[in-house]
């Protein structure tokens, strides 16, 4: 979350607090903390989609490997 949005968001609360918040800044701080979950959803998705999972170990390689033993 940026600085400013930050920023933003601790003025919001104040006003929230304070009964004075408009309606349309509501709906922009609706907008704003909407459009930094959608954000960070992506990036989420990104970095899990460049991950490859190893295969499974075969069991019976796991196996013959114990009885060497």
């Amino acid at each position: 979350m940026s600085p400013e949005l930050q920023s933003k968001i601790a003025h919001w609360r104040v006003k929230a607090v304070n009964g004075t918040l408009t309606a349309d800044e509501m709906r922009e701080a609706i907008t704003a903390l909407r459009q930094d979950r959608v954000g960070a959803a992506v990036a989420s998705a990104t970095s899990k989609a460049g991950k490859v999972k190893a295969a499974p170990p075969d069991a019976s390689s796991l196996l013959d490997e114990l009885e060497g033993l």
